[in-house]
């Protein structure tokens, strides 16, 4: 498509295009031919109408190679560094990163990045559109948006549900100021507040739907205090071993919810109080392992690392079994950190097979071990299959063919 630098004709047939391949992919995934749930059609109206790029004045992209360190190189992006790329970006089914490490970027002067953490971008559209579909969302709901980012998500909302139905919090104030120019900008009226979605907003409760756009380790109780009774709440779940699931959990009169994990390999930003800790230095952790305590891994390690659906499914619920650890792979070789315990375990290859050395009081490796035996003596089963139950006695993820996993306490 040509462009004629004419901002507001190119968005829009820009943006008519990529609803369009959206509903293309959506109709294709409902009839067998992808994985996934299907769009609502109002939500694919409403991303007709909001323009995107309001919302991503500046975001990084990644570059073809790394440096020769070997770390990712991220290019900015602009108008002014290059209108066409920036505005073909805004309107594709891609995340575009607007912060590394918690650090704001000039991007009057924006210069490449090399390596860092993402902390913050505007989703993918498809995800954004899945995301408010799966949550059930009808006119007439009050909605709490957890993490309102760059605000595009939350205009969504609003150009389906109204402004005045719609709640979102944001932690970062930084991210929270630009969000709301834009939004006002684009005619948007929200209530917006920065707060730690982990505690909801108190001020507007209660809700008709509540949806987060970060993961949690765990349910945050008060997000279902703040629930109308029958209302629902979509949560991406994920742990220290980067194991993500979505929950969508339906609150009773007596506070307790419950509901299933939904299908489909999707992975969120953690929330800032549930991210990871620093784990310092791999090798430290594991000198005190002697080559004694070796011996043959029953499982390798692709079962939880390979790029495939049924591993990110086992390495969710594997964090059911070691919920502070950490998995860090140096040089090929797969390591388990848990900094609460102070237990490690390393895998390392051995001719063609792989051993395992572990210490501590927790045997990493060897509980992994058992959660996949049992996994796959109850014949491997997919997401849908379990139920999250949050109650007096917990967070549990039940299946009747597997022992209880309880999500951490916070």
């Amino acid at each position: 498509m040509t462009l004629t630098t004419d901002l507001d004709n190119d968005a829009r047939a820009l943006r008519a295009a990529m609803v369009k391949d959206l509903a293309a992919a959506d109709a294709d995934a409902d009839a067998g031919a992808g994985a996934g749930a299907t769009f609502h059609s109002a939500w694919l109206v409403a991303a007709g109408k909001v323009p995107r790029h309001a919302f991503v004045p500046g975001f990084y992209l990644p570059a073809d190679a790394p440096d020769p360190q070997g770390l990712p190189v991220w290019e900015p992006v602009t108008s002014k560094l290059d209108y066409g790329r920036w505005l073909a970006a805004s309107y594709s089914d891609t995340t575009l990163v607007t912060q590394f490490d918690g650090e704001e970027t000039d991007w009057e002067q924006p210069v490449a990045r090399h390596g860092g953490a993402p902390t913050s971008s505007s989703t993918l559209p498809s995800l954004v559109l899945r995301m408010w579909s799966d949550a059930d969302v009808v006119e007439g709901h009050t909605v709490l948006e957890i993490g309102t980012g760059t605000g595009y998500s939350t205009a969504l909302a609003c150009e389906r549900l109204g402004s005045s139905h719609v709640t979102s919090v944001e932690v970062d104030a930084v991210r929270l100021k630009g969000a709301a120019d834009a939004l006002y900008g684009c005619g948007y009226t929200p209530t917006l507040a920065r707060a730690d979605g982990l505690y909801g907003y108190w001020p507007e409760a209660w809700f008709d739907r509540i949806v987060a756009a970060c993961s949690f380790r765990s349910v945050p109780p008060a997000l279902l205090r703040q629930t109308r009774p029958g209302g629902k709440v979509l949560l991406p779940l994920s742990g220290w071993l980067y194991g993500n699931a979505r929950v969508l959990l339906t609150v009773a009169g007596d506070g307790t919810a419950e509901g299933p994990l939904l299908p489909g390999t999707i992975s969120f930003m953690s929330a800032r109080a549930h991210a990871a800790p620093p784990y310092g230095n791999p090798a430290d952790w594991v000198a005190g392992l002697c080559e004694e305590q070796s011996r043959s891994a029953r499982h390798a390690p692709e079962r939880i690392t390979a790029a495939t659906e049924e591993a990110f499914h086992l390495r969710f619920l594997a964090q059911g079994v070691v919920p502070d650890a950490h998995l860090v792979t140096l040089d090929g070789v797969p390591h388990l950190i848990d900094v609460v315990s102070g237990s490690v375990a390393t895998l390392t290859p051995d001719g063609g097979a792989w051993s395992v050395r572990e210490g501590g009081p927790l045997k990493l490796w060897s509980r992994i071990e058992d959660f996949i035996d049992a996994f796959d003596a109850a014949g491997r089963p997919g997401p849908e299959t379990f139920t999250l139950r949050v109650d007096g006695d917990g967070q549990r993820l039940l299946h009747s063919g597997l022992p209880r996993l309880r999500l951490p306490a916070g």
